[in-house]
């Protein structure tokens, strides 16, 4: 997969940069790079997965929302009993 890469510019605190060299020199991460890549990844996907949440308890509260979910369940309920869903 080629993903297309572009250099940006962070200010970090030099007691973190010298921890991930320190990680860097004792092989843990492969490099500064990776290192940063791979927090900012867990940190979106953890971001992500809050926003989910927010927005699926905020559906819980749309009535709207819950009487189509009940009517598409009701839809599917013969199919889903034959199929053992």
């Amino acid at each position: 997969m080629n993903k297309k890469l572009k250099n940006v510019t962070f200010t970090l605190p030099i007691e973190t940069i010298n921890k991930l060299k320190l990680l860097v020199k004792e092989n843990y991460i492969n490099s500064l790079n990776s290192g940063v890549k791979e927090a900012v990844e867990k940190y979106i996907a953890k971001k992500e997965k809050e926003k989910f949440k927010k927005e699926m308890e905020a559906a819980a509260k749309d009535n709207m929302f819950l009487n189509d979910l009940f009517e598409t369940m009701t839809a599917f309920e013969k199919v889903d009993i034959k199929t053992g869903a």
